[in-house]
């Protein structure tokens, strides 16, 4: 059974070949890494922070968090932890929950227009603080399900990418969770004891979303035929 360290370091390891082998990192890069509060944007953050003190290359760290505004969001937690871990860090405000109101009707699912306001708002801070990279949390499950909610309700082969030049032309996104299995996240952000901080979105849980379906669908998958996943994200390197 593996303890915290080592379950750090399985995950470092993982996200250092990640960062190797795509080119996430170079010298000098000033990564803003998009902390929600949830367990993967919690281990990104510490896997980063720890390869940042290992690395052969010099980069830094800014962490935002963006607040949607949602009722019940509180970020009391996430802004202690930060402090007293000594992170450089900002709470950004956005009218998230206000232009759902506005723009959606109650059976419009919210999760498209919420991702673009909060990537309009990173792009933004990225450029004020003079940022090269943004680092998100999703991990390799979100990768498999992207790909397979694609194909399944869009009718198209493709999927998030480790690398990511947005269509803005500057904005660089990269993702190195990319080949951490949630499951790995899951204990490790348990055992770390990090402030998890639930975004407090309407629609958070909800057990008919696609995307809870598509990762049951999976779960059962992986459970009959271990290896799945592994095959599946081995298959995003061709699409």
């Amino acid at each position: 059974m593996q303890d915290q360290a080592s379950r750090e370091h399985h995950i470092r390891r993982l996200a250092g070949q990640a960062i190797g082998k795509f080119g996430l990192i170079v010298e000098g890069d000033r990564i803003l890494v998009a902390l929600s509060g949830g367990k993967d944007s919690w281990t990104l953050l510490t896997v980063l922070e720890s390869l940042r003190r290992r690395a052969p290359v010099s980069f830094s760290l800014t962490v935002v968090t963006v607040h949607p505004g949602f009722p019940g969001f509180r970020t009391e937690g996430i802004e202690s932890y930060l402090r007293e871990q000594g992170y450089d860090y900002r709470i950004v405000p956005a009218p998230v929950h206000d232009l759902l109101l506005e723009k959606l009707t109650p059976d419009d699912i919210p999760c498209p227009l919420c991702a673009r306001i909060k990537r309009g708002v990173l792009y933004t801070q990225a450029r004020s603080l003079g940022c090269t990279k943004i680092a998100l949390g999703h991990h390799r499950d979100d990768f498999i399900e992207t790909l397979l909610l694609n194909q399944f309700f869009n009718g198209r082969i493709k999927s998030m990418a480790p690398l990511l030049r947005a269509d803005d032309g500057r904005n660089v996104v990269i993702r190195p969770l990319v080949y951490v299995p949630e499951d790995d996240i899951i204990t490790y952000a348990s055992e770390a004891g990090f402030p998890v901080t639930c975004c407090a979105c309407p629609a958070c849980g909800d057990p008919d979303h696609k995307r809870v379906r598509i990762k049951k669908l999976l779960a059962d998958l992986e459970k009959g035929h271990p290896g799945i996943k592994a095959s599946l994200l081995a298959a995003l390197e061709d699409v």
